[in-house]
């Protein structure tokens, strides 16, 4: 599918956020230099695993996200932003 079509078809609907208005095109051009960087997002989020282990308690989805960036890091990724997660789905 063209991506340009598919965000133009489906941002007229219940799928439209401001990511898909302002970063779709940086997105499908695999430009990732316009917020904030994937290895700020695994500091944090290794603080806030960190913080839930202390109070034992459960964070899975936040550990899987914490590893789906570690894979973008290893893909030269850490100075990209947060909607490099992309890069991780793209066929290879």
């Amino acid at each position: 599918l063209d991506s340009h079509q598919v965000i133009e078809v489906i941002s007229k609907g219940a799928a439209q956020s401001w990511q898909m208005e302002n970063r779709s095109t940086t997105m499908i051009n695999k430009e990732y230099e316009h917020g904030f960087a994937v290895d700020l997002m695994r500091k944090d989020l290794s603080i806030c695993l960190s913080e839930a282990r202390a109070v034992n308690a459960r964070l899975p989805l936040t550990a899987l996200i914490d590893q789906f960036y570690g894979d973008v890091q290893e893909m030269g990724g850490g100075r990209w932003d947060t909607s490099s997660l992309l890069e991780r789905l793209r066929p290879k």
